[in-house]
């Protein structure tokens, strides 16, 4: 399955999302590196963290490597530079910084294992993607190192990959149960056009919770939904019709509020990333009459799987593979380990 062919059709910047450290995200971005190998496509590569190094810096246990072939451009930091076993030519040097130097974007000169670094904020991720871009590659790819919710976020990418994997659980129906939860979540609907988006996005600097409906909004004195059920109960009237909740969305968001209040009103969230329900408890209160959606959702370009856990165990490769694909039939899955 030529993956990567696929994606340059139809993003220009790709991120990769871990479910958990060890799921294999850096193994997906090596099948992706071997594909434009093969195709021709001269891939970007960066990192909101730093990858590439053969032992992980945090748990001691050893990575895969970063080989990266002639014409790539890569994002690598100033102290990062001379460690390159390739031949780096540097195109420029940016106003963006990390805690081991500025970061430089390069050329492959030489082909060659690279350590790779980019900026931690999404802001500059994005800026520096564009300027990839400008520099001649067809499309880039970053690494989330760092937190998989953060560069989930729509805005930072086109689109994500989600890297998943034997490491989240010994059980792997958990482990397809839990990835298709998170698939489910990020491709949340969006809140459609009219009046209630019109309101909610006017007034999303003030950070509050916001109660819209019988054609204007209440701004109340609250800036999180972490454990707002009550207050909210009480808040809400026969004129309500949607509440955006700024920040967090847990089970506390909601779990006082009356059964016949939340089959009658929608919860508005800015993105997926904020939503922190496990799978059993977002199906009861899906059945309870939950509605969530959100105004910007996270398109799923594909998902990879690693059968492998760096605890000893593994899944049977097919089983694997053929349980994510029936759980989410409409996203591609690959076996990066083969």
């Amino acid at each position: 399955m030529f993956l990567l062919e696929e994606l340059s059709r139809k993003y220009k910047t790709v991120s990769i999302v871990g479910m958990a450290k060890n799921a294999g995200k850096t193994t997906a971005l090596n099948y992706l590196i071997e594909e434009a190998m093969d195709e021709g496509i001269i891939l970007g590569v960066t990192s909101t963290g730093r990858d590439g190094e053969s032992t992980d810096l945090v748990t001691g246990t050893e990575k895969p490597k970063v080989f990266l072939d002639t014409g790539t451009i890569v994002s690598v930091p100033e102290q990062l530079y001379e460690l390159a076993d390739a031949g780096l030519e540097i195109l420029r040097m940016t106003e963006y910084g990390s805690s081991i130097g500025r970061i430089m974007i390069c050329r492959v000169a030489h082909s060659g294992y690279i350590q790779v670094a980019g900026p931690v904020i999404n802001d500059s991720q994005k800026k520096l993607c564009r300027e990839m871009l400008e520099l001649g590659a067809e499309l880039v790819l970053i690494d989330g190192a760092i937190d998989r919710r953060s560069i989930a976020a729509p805005g930072t990418s086109d689109a994500i990959i989600l890297s998943t994997g034997a490491v989240l659980s010994r059980n792997m129906n958990k482990v397809i149960e839990e990835t298709a939860h998170t698939a489910c979540i990020y491709r949340l609907p969006c809140l459609e056009a009219g009046t209630a988006r019109d309101e909610i996005t006017s007034n999303l600097g003030q950070e509050r919770l916001m109660l819209i409906g019988g054609g204007g909004v209440r701004i109340l004195d609250a800036g999180t939904g972490l454990g707002a059920g009550k207050f909210l109960d009480g808040q809400i009237d026969e004129h309500t019709e949607c509440i955006y909740v700024p920040g967090a969305f847990t089970q506390s968001t909601v779990a006082d509020i009356n059964p016949k209040k939340l089959k009658d009103i929608t919860f508005v969230l800015k993105d997926p990333t904020k939503i922190f329900i496990e799978p059993v408890s977002w199906g009861r209160l899906k059945k309870r009459g939950l509605t969530v959606k959100v105004l910007e959702n996270i398109e799923i370009a594909a998902i990879t799987v690693n059968p492998y856990a760096p605890g000893g165990y593994a899944f049977e490769h097919e089983t694997l593979l053929n349980g994510m694909q029936e759980a989410i039939p409409d996203i591609p899955v690959v076996n990066v380990m083969l």
